[in-house]
């Protein structure tokens, strides 16, 4: 029977990778079970790469993907980009085993006006076809602003009627966030997700006081901001459904990510989502041997 892969998104553990280094990080992640990691916001120094490459050979832990931006997203932020790095990102990539590189989100500075984003996918394409030439695949990582409409028409598919190369990692909470099915969306852009980031949708608890009845804008603010980033099976999205469409539509990895723990250690986190999954069903999904 076919199946994916599921793995851990690191950008979650960044603070982690600070504390106790990349490759005690990696090792916590395979006492959990995961077999796969998207490294995100971790600096790509010579000794973190190092650190990777030996962790991913003693835990037997793949590389599923890597981060770049195509250029700064914002001007003078510093980080590698592709445009300035673009040799570096490609060797790190071929030192640990690594097909797939995703750009995080829209540049800062283009958000909002259509122009400059055309631009930025005009400059995505074409990242992802001197990729190509290398044996890497470009994705574009989605949030909610993908889904404000430009002449009617979602930024998102704006990016993918102006591609042919590049491919999407479709975020299901966010899609949820801007008010769309990610299941119809995930089947929309069948062929062109290979990674899928699993993150569940929970509407939080609200916390109120006296002088919050005394004052509706604080009362307000506080209602309007429930929405919180769960574990996998914690929330209300119906996850298997969101799988099931993953894997038909193309997705090889499925990527646990949660953008804020609430002050719950993320490795607990990341524990209740891996026993969540494997109660539904995708026990299985952890241990795939061979390299997809």
């Amino acid at each position: 029977m076919k199946k994916g892969k599921i793995g851990v998104q690191m950008m979650m553990l960044k603070d982690k990778v600070e504390e106790i280094g990349v490759y005690e990080t990696m090792k916590k992640i395979h006492d959990l079970g995961y077999r796969a990691v998207e490294v995100s916001q971790i600096p790509m120094t010579t000794e973190n790469v190092a650190e990777l490459k030996r962790a991913s050979r003693d835990f037997d832990i793949e590389i599923a993907a890597l981060s770049a931006p195509v250029e700064p997203m914002m001007p003078g932020m510093p980080g590698e980009t592709l445009t300035s790095d673009f040799d570096k990102i490609v060797q790190d990539c071929k030192t640990l085993d690594c097909t797939f590189l995703r750009i995080g989100m829209l540049p800062l500075t283009v958000m909002g006006d259509k122009d400059k984003i055309m631009e930025f996918i005009a400059k995505a394409e074409g990242m992802a076809e001197r990729l190509s030439e290398h044996g890497i695949e470009l994705y574009y990582h989605t949030h909610h602003i993908e889904f404000q409409k430009y002449n009617g028409e979602y930024l998102l598919d704006l990016i993918k009627n102006n591609t042919e190369k590049l491919g999407f990692e479709l975020d299901v909470h966010w899609i949820q966030r801007a008010g769309e099915n990610p299941v119809e969306i995930i089947k929309q852009y069948a062929g062109r997700i290979s990674l899928l980031h699993l993150k569940d949708y929970r509407i939080g608890k609200l916390d109120i006081n006296e002088d919050d009845l005394k004052d509706m804008a604080a009362f307000f603010g506080k209602f309007t901001n429930l929405i919180e980033f769960a574990e996998v099976g914690e929330g209300n999205m119906d996850m298997p459904a969101v799988i099931d469409a993953g894997l038909a539509s193309g997705a090889k990895y499925f990527l646990v990510e949660q953008d804020d723990t609430y002050g719950r250690d993320p490795f607990d986190c990341l524990e209740t989502s891996a026993e969540n999954l494997r109660k539904l069903g995708y026990a299985d999904w952890f241990h795939a041997t061979e390299k997809i």
